[in-house]
């Protein structure tokens, strides 16, 4: 049985900050991978004081930096960019998330360190990628989402686009993407000894994922107005209902057999063929259902569901899933080094192989040991440090 993870062996160097890189490589470093935290000697990465109390870093840094190694370099420093292009000759791959041209600037571009690691993967993860009208244009996940024509299929009909707090276009299409094409490359190097250039954009993938409007629009001609879809309300079977204590009630009854069920819980028998009606039908039947659902309380509908497959469950807190019995089983929840809760990986495998083998690292914690296993003289590394081009926490 295999007692350590799948990636082990392979070097990734991150020099992305806050959210969408740190996640992408909070994945590899989970399946064993050797990540390393490139950080200025500034700042470093900014996640680790938003929200920060006392030494301890943020909550937000906490959760998706574990199982990595820190190195705090001033790559404007003609030492540290020597120093960072020694460890790139041991590293598999390299990801950065600046806008474009800012690695060229500093001598690190791709066309430059194939030069000296062919095998390298090299990834790019922008906001709009590296080509294109506004790939030097500054945006966040809102934006990302707002010209992906995400934005504007979320939210309730007649109503403004809502904003969710999960951040769609940065992980889903960012962080999930760079891990998919890295890998992907990795696996190429493997194979030929050369390596890639993988430009993943944010808002690309935000696109890429608009599966089911694309299908409408391919379909109709046209997309429905937001909330008036299949999966946005636009139907009875499938939506939020108040409950009487104002919580609300997740129903997915997309399937007949489910919808069945669902009226048969209700004691609604006569809904059974407005399951997918349209117009004054379908808003006469979600009515009803509205007037149902709130003479009772989340709990008392849970309950009456019991184990019944008709796709109700609760709009739960996170508070609430992080004692659900489902997700505890499954291990989905690791104990971080102070106690606190953290997400594990979101993939379970055979041999099970992930542990956290890091807290996450402060800024420059790592920085003489990784040198040093890049080759550095402990004069070239003393000299670094006297001139502060790295930092040692």
């Amino acid at each position: 049985m295999p007692s350590k993870g799948p990636l082990d062996g392979l070097r990734v160097l991150d020099l992305t900050r806050l959210l969408p890189g740190p996640m992408c490589t909070l994945y590899l470093a989970d399946l064993g991978a050797d990540v390393i935290k490139v950080e200025d000697t500034g700042a470093g990465d900014y996640a680790r004081a938003m929200d920060a109390s006392g030494d301890k870093p943020s909550a937000f840094y906490r959760l998706v930096n574990r199982n990595k190694r820190s190195l705090s370099i001033d790559l404007k420093n003609p030492r540290g960019r020597d120093a960072l292009l020694a460890l790139v000759r041991t590293a598999d791959a390299l990801i950065e998330g600046f806008r474009p041209g800012v690695m060229g600037n500093l001598g690190l571009d791709y066309a430059t360190l194939e030069t000296i690691q062919p095998r390298l993967v090299y990834v790019s993860l922008s906001g709009y990628g590296q080509s294109g009208p506004r790939a030097l244009r500054a945006g966040h996940d809102i934006n990302y989402l707002g010209y992906a024509g995400v934005l504007d299929q979320t939210g309730c009909r007649n109503g403004p686009p809502a904003l969710g707090n999960v951040q769609l276009a940065d992980l889903l299409g960012g962080a999930a993407p760079a891990a998919i094409g890295m890998l992907a490359a990795m696996i190429g190097a493997m194979r030929t000894g050369f390596g890639r250039h993988v430009d993943v954009a944010m808002a690309d993938g935000a696109l890429a994922h608009n599966v089911f409007t694309m299908h409408a629009l391919q379909r109709d001609g046209t997309v429905a107005e937001r909330g008036s879809d299949l999966l946005t309300g636009g139907v009875p079977c499938y939506g939020v209902y108040e409950t009487g204590d104002h919580r609300w009630l997740a129903v997915g009854a997309l399937e007949a057999k489910f919808w069945e069920a669902l009226c048969g819980v209700v004691g609604r028998p006569d809904l059974v063929p407005l399951r997918l009606a349209r117009g004054a039908d379908g808003a006469r039947a979600r009515r009803e259902l509205e007037a149902i659902f709130a003479s009772a309380t989340l709990r008392e509908w849970l309950d009456r569901f019991g184990d019944i497959d008709a796709c109700v469950g609760p709009v739960a807190t996170l508070e609430e899933a992080l004692y659900d019995p489902q997700f505890e089983a499954r291990g989905i929840f690791v104990a971080g080094g102070d106690g606190t809760k953290q997400f594990g990986p979101p993939f379970a495998l055979s041999n099970p192989t992930f542990r956290v083998e890091r807290e996450p690292p402060a800024q420059g914690e790592h920085s003489v040991e990784v040198l040093r296993e890049a080759g550095l003289s402990t004069l070239s590394i003393d000299a670094l440090l006297a001139e502060h081009a790295i930092l040692q926490a």
